[in-house]
C-alpha cells in the first residue's frame, strides 16, 4: 500500500510517500466534526500553512485503536479494515471500538493515572485496583462526565473498595493537596503557588487557594492510633487558616463566591461539586475537552494542557469556547466528545513532516507524533505476540476490574520514566534493554515460547505471507515491496545463523524494536 513507511531503525523515521482517503465526504460523522476542521482550515488559511494529507487506512486504523482501546490490531482487524470499500468505514470503526469494553478500561487507566499522584504509595490502601474499576464501570455505562466527577468529589468511604476514595486517601485528605490537585485535574487551573504567597504569573492570591481549600477542611483527619487516614467522611467541623493566621477561610468557589448558605447546609463538598458541575462555571467544560483534545492530538488547545488562565491563552480561543458549550450541551457526554473529535479531517492528518519544514504544533496542521506509556507498549507487545494469558477469576478486582499480573508489574516498574509531555519520547537505556533484551522480548523471539513464530511455522504459509503477518501484527500494515524483499531474503538465507525460523524470531525482533513500534503516530 502507498503510505507514510518508518524504515526499521529507532529515532530515524523516512516518509517515503502520502496516500490520501476521502474520509471528510463521510455523511455519518457529526456536525461538529465539520464545524471543528472549518475553525482549523479557516486560521490554516489565515496563516498561510498547507495541511498534510490524510492518513493512510493503515495509520488511521492503528492510531484510532491505541487512542480508544490502548493496544493496536490484531491481524485479522487489520486485513478486514483494509479491505473494507464502504466510505464511512472510519466513522462505523470509531463508533466499534467506542462500544468495546478495553476502552472503557483505557480510559480508566488514563483517568486513574491522571488523578493519582505519581509518588503516592497507593499500594499501602490495597491498590489503585478500586478506582480503576470504578472509573471503567462509569465509562462503560458512559455515564455523564458531571455526573462522575460529582460522584467522586462527594465520594465517602474506605479507600481499598471499589470506588474513588483513593483520590482523597492518595493525598491523605489534606484540604492543601485536594484543593491543588481537584483545580489542575478538572478546572484546569494551577492554584498550587498560592499556598504560600501570590501566584507569580497568573491573578490567584492566597485567599483564593485557602478559600478554595476550605471545602475540604472537614474530612476526617489521622488521629493518633486509629487508621481514619483510610477513610473518607466529613466531621461536622474543621477549618483551614492562612499562613501564619488562626481565624478560619470562609469557603469560595474561584473567583471569588462565597458558597451560599443553602448550598454549604448539605456539606461542602457536595457544594463544591454543584460549583463545578453547573452550566455557567466558567473552567470545568474548557478543561474536560482541553484534556480529551490533548489525549487524541498530542497537545491541548492550551498547552500545557492543565494550566488554562490569563498568562496561557488558547491557540484557537473560538474553537475551544465552541467545543465546551457543544459538551454541556450535550449533557457532559465524554464519548460524544470523543466520537465527535476522531471523525474530524483534522484527528485524521497523516503525521507527515513537510519537506519545507515543520509546521507549528499549536496549528495541529498534521498529525503530532506520541509516545506510548509504559502500559501501552506492555499490552501491544501482548497483542503483537498474540500472547494470552489464562484468568484467574480469584484474582480480578471487581466487576470490571483487571487481574494482577506480576509480568506486567515488573515491565512496567523498569520501563516506566518520568512523566513528560504526550509528544515527548520518554525511554532512556534502561527502557532500550527492557525492549531488546528484556525477558518478554526473549519469549516473544525464542522458537519454543512464541505463539506467534510457531503459528507462521506451519506450511501453507510462503516465506512472504509469513514476513506480512509480522507486519501486520506488529506495525498494522502491510510491508512496503522494499521491505518485503529485504526481509524475504533475509528469511530465505536463514540470516547468520542460517536458520530460516531463527530468522523469522530475528525479524520479529526488529520489527517490535523500531520507532514505528512504539510511536503512535
Amino acid at each position: 500500500m502507498a503510505g507514510k513507511r518508518f524504515w526499521l531503525v529507532p529515532s530515524m523515521l523516512f516518509a517515503l510517500a502520502a496516500g490520501n482517503v476521502a474520509a471528510a465526504a463521510d455523511p455519518a460523522r457529526p456536525a461538529m466534526s465539520a464545524r471543528v476542521d472549518q475553525l482549523l482550515a479557516e486560521h490554516w488559511a489565515h496563516v498561510g500553512v498547507k495541511p498534510a494529507p490524510l492518513a493512510t487506512d493503515a495509520e488511521f486504523l492503528r492510531r484510532v485503536h491505541l487512542d480508544l482501546t490502548g493496544i493496536i490490531p490484531n491481524v485479522g482487524e487489520v486485513r478486514d479494515f483494509l479491505a473494507d470499500i464502504r466510505p464511512d468505514k472510519r466513522a462505523r470503526l470509531i463508533e466499534s471500538l467506542l462500544a468495546r469494553p478495553n476502552h472503557a478500561a483505557h480510559f480508566a487507566n488514563v483517568w486513574r493515572a491522571i488523578m493519582l499522584p505519581s509518588d503516592a504509595n497507593v499500594q499501602q490502601f490495597g491498590g489503585s485496583g478500586g478506582l480503576e474499576s470504578w472509573l471503567q464501570g462509569k465509562f462503560v455505562e458512559n455515564t455523564p462526565y458531571d455526573k462522575l466527577v460529582t460522584e467522586l468529589l462527594t465520594s465517602s468511604g474506605n479507600a481499598g473498595q471499589p470506588g474513588p476514595t483513593l483520590f482523597f486517601t492518595s493525598l491523605q485528605n489534606k484540604p492543601e493537596e485536594l484543593a491543588a490537585s481537584t483545580s489542575r485535574i478538572f478546572l484546569g487551573v494551577q492554584i498550587s503557588c498560592a499556598q504560600c504567597h501570590d501566584h507569580p504569573f497568573d491573578h490567584w492570591k492566597k485567599e483564593d487557594f485557602w478559600g478554595y481549600a476550605a471545602f475540604f477542611a472537614r474530612l476526617t483527619k489521622p488521629v493518633q492510633g486509629q487508621a481514619f487516614v483510610n477513610q473518607v467522611a466529613d466531621a461536622d467541623t474543621g477549618e483551614v487558616s492562612l499562613p501564619g493566621s488562626s481565624e478560619p477561610v470562609v469557603p469560595r468557589f474561584l473567583g471569588g463566591e462565597t458558597a451560599p448558605s443553602e448550598m454549604a447546609a448539605n456539606g461542602r463538598r457536595t457544594a463544591l461539586a454543584q460549583w463545578f458541575t453547573g452550566k455557567q462555571n466558567p473552567y470545568f467544560a474548557r478543561a474536560t475537552v482541553n484534556r480529551v483534545w490533548a489525549h487524541l492530538f498530542g497537545r491541548g488547545l492550551v498547552d500545557p494542557v492543565d494550566d488554562l488562565g490569563r498568562h496561557n491563552q488558547p491557540s484557537h480561543p473560538e474553537l475551544l469556547d465552541e467545543l465546551a458549550r457543544y459538551f454541556v450541551d450535550s449533557g457532559y457526554d465524554l464519548r460524544l466528545l470523543i466520537r465527535t473529535l476522531t471523525n474530524t479531517e483534522a484527528y485524521q492528518l497523516s503525521s507527515e513532516m513537510p519537506i519545507s519544514g515543520d509546521t507549528p504544533p499549536e496549528l495541529f496542521a498534521r498529525m503530532a507524533i506520541k509516545s506510548l506509556n509504559a502500559e501501552q507498549i506492555y499490552d501491544c507487545l501482548k497483542e503483537a505476540m498474540r500472547q494470552r494469558e489464562a484468568v484467574n477469576p480469584q484474582a480480578q478486582f471487581g466487576q470490571f476490574g483487571r487481574a494482577f499480573d506480576q509480568n506486567r508489574q515488573l515491565f512496567l516498574s523498569r520501563f516506566e520514566a518520568p512523566t513528560q509531555g504526550a509528544t515527548e519520547f520518554q525511554a532512556g537505556i534502561p527502557q532500550a534493554l527492557t525492549l531488546m533484551n528484556g525477558q518478554m522480548m526473549a519469549q516473544a523471539t525464542d522458537l519454543g515460547q512464541s505463539d506467534l513464530l510457531n503459528a507462521l511455522d506451519a506450511p501453507f504459509f510462503s516465506d512472504s505471507e509469513r514476513v506480512e503477518i509480522l507486519f501486520m501484527s506488529t506495525l498494522s500494515r502491510a510491508p512496503a515491496e522494499p521491505e518485503r524483499a529485504q526481509f524475504m531474503r533475509y528469511v530465505e538465507t536463514g540470516g547468520p545463523a542460517k536458520d530460516r525460523k531463527k530468522a523469522l524470531g530475528d525479524v520479529l525482533w526488529a520489527l517490535l524494536n523500531s520507532a514505528e513500534f512504539i510511536l503512535n503516530h
